[in-house]
C-alpha cells in the first residue's frame, strides 16, 4: 500500500537526493530548490493515494458498490432489484381490477380478486416502504358504490434493492460453497432470490430419497403468508406435477415449501422507571424494543441450528429504553430460563406485564 507515502516524505526524499548529489546547493525550506521541488511532491503524493483507491477497487472485501458490481457480473452475479409489496385490500364490494387507490404517499393497484371484496394489491412504489403502512384506502378514480377501503395484510414483501454488504457477501458466498444440481447451496441461492424469502433451511432427503423440505422465513424475518409459500412452491416444485422437474428443483425432486413457525415468547418482568415514567409511558417504546431484539433475531435464524431468546439481551434492550431505570426477575413463558427454540422456529411477542 501507498498510503505513507506523504507529500513530506516524498518531498524530503527528493530533497536527500538532491543533497547528495548537489551538496554545495541551498535546500532550507524557503530556497529555490525547495520551491522547484514542492509542486511535484504534491502531485506525487496525490498520484500515490489515486494508486491507493484503485487497488482497492480491484479487491472485492474493499471494492465500493459500482466496482463490487463489475466483480460481481464476472461470476454472473447481478445486484437484486427492488421489488413492489403485495398487500391484501379489503372493500365494501369487488372493484375492477386495476382500480387504484392511494394511502398517504403511496398508491396502490388492484392486480387480482381473492374473494368476495377481498384483492390482492401492489404498491406503485417498490421497496420496502409498501409494507409498513396500513389503513385506510383512497380511491384515485371515482368507483362507483364503494362505501370503503382497506390495505390490510403484507402477502409478499417488497424489497429495496440488494445493499452493498449483501451483495458482497453472496459473492464470496459463491466462492466458498458451489451451487450446482440441486445441491444444497443450489436450493439457497435459487429461493433467496425469489421475492419476499429472507431466509430459508434445506433439509434433503427428510422424507425418504429424492424428497426435499424447504423451511422459509420472509424479507421482514417474520413467518410468510401462506400465498407466499404457494408461490415459492410452484417456483420450485407445483404441487400439481412434483417431481417431473417442473419447477427450479431437478426432476426426481419432490419438494415440499413450509412456512417458518413462531414462538409467542410471554414475558414477565420488574421495572423501576425513572422518576414521571411508568408502564403506559414506556409500553410502546419497550414493545418496539423486544420487537427489535426478536427480528435481529430471526434476521440470523437461516444460519444457525436453533435461535435462543436470552433474558439478559432483553434486559439489555429495556434497560435502552426511555423511562426505564432498572430490570429484574424476568420470566420468558413462565420460566427464569432462556429459551431454546425449535429448529424451524422464531421468536414473536406475546403478552407483557411489567
Amino acid at each position: 500500500m501507498f498510503f505513507d507515502q506523504t507529500y513530506e516524505v516524498i518531498l524530503g526524499r527528493m530533497i536527500t537526493r538532491v543533497r547528495e548529489s548537489f551538496p554545495d546547493l541551498d535546500t532550507r525550506e524557503g530556497s529555490v530548490i525547495f520551491f522547484a521541488l514542492g509542486p511535484a511532491a504534491r502531485e506525487m503524493a496525490a498520484m500515490y493515494r489515486d494508486m491507493d483507491a484503485l487497488l482497492n477497487e480491484t479487491f472485492a472485501d474493499t471494492a465500493s458498490r459500482d466496482y463490487l458490481i463489475l466483480r460481481c457480473a464476472e461470476r454472473g452475479i447481478v445486484v437484486e432489484p427492488a421489488t413492489s409489496a403485495i398487500r391484501q385490500g379489503e372493500f365494501s364490494m369487488d372493484i375492477p381490477v386495476g382500480s387504484r387507490f392511494s394511502l398517504n404517499q403511496l398508491n396502490y393497484v388492484a392486480l387480482e380478486r381473492l374473494s368476495a371484496g377481498v384483492f390482492k394489491m401492489e404498491c406503485e412504489t417498490p421497496g420496502n416502504a409498501g409494507n409498513l403502512e396500513s389503513g385506510t384506502l383512497i380511491p384515485i378514480n371515482y368507483i362507483d358504490g364503494l362505501a370503503w377501503a382497506r390495505l390490510t395484510d403484507v402477502l409478499i414483501p417488497g424489497e429495496d434493492e440488494e445493499s452493498t454488504e449483501a451483495l458482497r457477501r453472496r459473492y464470496f458466498d459463491s466462492l466458498h460453497s458451489q451451487a450446482f444440481g440441486g445441491n444444497i447451496a443450489d436450493y439457497k441461492e435459487k429461493i433467496h432470490s425469489l421475492q419476499g424469502v429472507g431466509g430459508v433451511k434445506v433439509y434433503p432427503v427428510w422424507n425418504g430419497g429424492g424428497t426435499v423440505r424447504i423451511v422459509i422465513v420472509d424479507s421482514t424475518f417474520y413467518q410468510p403468508s401462506t400465498m407466499l409459500v404457494d408461490e415459492v412452491q410452484t417456483a420450485i416444485d407445483p404441487v400439481q406435477n412434483q417431481g417431473v422437474g417442473l419447477g427450479l428443483a431437478p426432476i426426481g425432486h419432490v419438494v415440499t415449501v413450509d412456512p417458518v413457525s413462531e414462538t409467542a415468547i410471554n414475558i414477565v418482568t420488574a421495572i423501576t422507571y425513572q422518576p414521571g415514567w411508568d408502564w403506559a409511558a414506556v409500553q410502546p417504546n419497550a414493545e418496539a424494543a423486544i420487537d427489535q431484539y426478536f427480528t435481529d433475531l430471526s434476521e440470523g435464524w437461516a444460519d444457525t441450528d436453533a435461535l435462543v431468546v436470552r433474558i439478559s439481551q432483553l434486559e439489555t434492550r429495556l434497560l435502552g429504553v426511555n423511562g426505564i431505570l432498572d430490570i429484574q426477575g424476568t420470566t420468558l413463558n413462565g420460566s427464569a430460563q432462556n429459551i431454546i427454540l425449535d429448529a424451524d422456529s422464531i421468536p414473536k411477542r406475546g403478552s407483557v406485564n411489567a
